[in-house]
């Protein structure tokens, strides 16, 4: 059994490496790295400032490809720094600033074949909020759907979403009984298939964890609970662990969580004692185990927020919900709403000081007001509501409203009061993303999708089309690099989502 504290005081915070990867995360790159990026109006120099608050930097946006925004420094050297690692603030702008560039028609030159990677590393995209940070996307579908730029079948059965990195594909699936991950190139033939661990063979088998990425490494959790970390290029291992190792077991369903990187950690749920545990991400060391409270793992994943100048990780378990301080793993925060559910499967979500978790089985939802007074940080319940029945499908919190699978149907609530706004059947029960102001609705039955338009007075389908596959679909869908991903059993599926030219 590991320490609860495994480093004392601040975690590597005094190291260079950690002041690279906690302050602005800023690396040296070339701007055609990743190809020409995309351009954008030209904009004032501003300070930008990192998710903790603490560095700071003097620059002119540039550009953004790659997930990473181009900034040139008044010295005039040129710097790129990922979007998930700066401020709400500095991220709000760049979309501000792609929007512009979308109303005053600039398009970067590059080959349709070939469209720049904004960037989706993982379980939910860059932000693990369900929102794309793609523009000038269409805002209808035509008649039987938008393009398919490649189909790939035999990835293995399941549900896990795809990652999308610097072009490349990963995505797990069951192949006889090796769950495996697989990765292919922007045009989807397959580059390399590794096995991860045996497959979960118990209730509703196939793969469940999406692959996170972070630069050269992969990280996957199997159903059975082995956390695996895998070169990118190849698909080689670097280490492992086992939920069993921190006392951990799954619940009746497999494990099922993407691992999350905050920093220098790979964070995921063994759940018992021990339920969240932080490792080196380089090593697989344990860094910290939680402590204050005792819960079982359930099926949501981890999302690092910073509230009142506190980072913390928050997660849903099968005793509540839960936030613990990102630097040490002690309990911040817990409201027990959900507890012994059926299933706790959908991951919560943060906006503008306010947390919101639903789940199905009759359940609702439940929004949580942050108070922050000093070093303490408190979850208030603000509201209750029973128009969010969420078994699978996740919602996404935009402008104030959240949006998300209620029942049979969509729904939308307004973020600080849980008013519903609106409900509409849509693809019937499923998943959905955000992208360039429009939901993209995939339903777990016959494979339907859909495009709809995203406000709080009402939502008009623009568009829908169906792919084939098996069983339920529960993979999310993903848009990335002017591209649509759905995964429907041992298929994905690729689509040109992006208005002509």
């Amino acid at each position: 059994m590991v320490s609860r504290r495994i480093h004392s005081g601040n975690i590597l915070r005094g190291s260079a490496e950690y002041g690279l990867a906690l302050g602005l995360w800023i690396v040296a790159v070339a701007v055609a790295q990743n190809g020409e990026p995309a351009g954008v109006p030209q904009t004032e120099q501003r300070t930008w400032v990192d998710a903790s608050g603490k560095h700071e930097v003097e620059a002119v946006m540039q550009g953004f490809a790659g997930g990473k925004v181009q900034l040139r420094r008044s010295d005039g050297s040129e710097i790129a720094v990922s979007i998930s690692k700066l401020s709400k603030a500095d991220q709000q702008y760049v979309r501000q600033q792609l929007a512009q560039r979308r109303e005053v028609g600039e398009r970067p030159q590059r080959s349709r074949a070939q469209p720049a990677d904004n960037g989706w590393p993982g379980w939910r995209g860059p932000n693990r909020d369900g929102k794309s940070l793609d523009s000038g996307l269409l805002e209808q579908w035509p008649d039987g759907g938008p393009k398919l730029v490649w189909q790939a079948d035999g990835i293995g059965k399941g549900f896990s979403s795809v990652a999308v990195s610097d072009g490349t594909v990963y995505i797990t699936g069951d192949a006889e009984d090796k769950l495996v991950l697989t990765a292919l190139d922007s045009e989807g033939k397959r580059q390399w298939t590794v096995p991860i661990d045996a497959t979960w063979t118990k209730s509703t088998p196939g793969s469940r964890s999406t692959p996170t990425v972070d630069g050269e490494l992969l990280y996957v959790l199997s159903g059975n609970g082995t956390l695996a970390c895998v070169e990118t290029g190849n698909g080689r291992l670097r280490w492992s662990r086992k939920a069993a190792e921190f006392g951990g077991q799954p619940g009746g369903w497999g494990y099922s969580e993407s691992v999350l990187i905050h920093g220098d950690l790979a964070i995921f749920k063994p759940g018992g004692r021990n339920c969240i545990v932080a490792l080196n991400k380089k090593t697989g060391e344990p860094v910290w185990t939680s402590s204050g409270f005792e819960a079982g793992p359930e099926y949501g994943s981890c999302i690092a927020i910073e509230y009142g100048n506190r980072e913390m990780i928050v997660t849903g378990t099968n005793q509540g919900i839960v936030a613990v301080d990102s630097e040490n793993g002690r309990m911040l925060w817990a409201n027990p709403f959900s507890a012994g559910n059926t299933a706790n499967c959908p991951t919560p979500a943060f906006d503008n000081g306010y947390v919101f978790w639903a789940n199905g089985y009759g359940k609702g939802g439940v929004c949580l007001r942050l108070d922050a007074r000093g070093k303490q940080v408190s979850a208030e319940r603000a509201w209750n509501t029973a128009d969010m029945d969420c078994h699978h499908g996740g919602y996404v919190i935009h402008e104030g409203h959240i949006y998300g699978n209620h029942k049979n149907g969509f729904v939308c609530l307004d973020l600080k009061s849980g008013e519903k706004k609106w409900e509409e059947r849509a693809v019937g029960k499923g998943s959905l993303c955000f992208a360039d102001g429009m939901l993209y609705l995939f339903g777990e039955k016959n494979g339907a999708a859909a495009l709809a338009t995203c406000s709080p007075e009402k939502t008009e389908v623009r568009g829908t089309f169906r792919v084939e596959g098996d069983g339920p679909s529960w993979a999310y869908p993903a848009v990335t690099g002017g591209r649509l991903y759905l995964r429907y059993s041992d298929h994905l599926y690729c689509y040109d989502v992006r208005k002509e030219s």
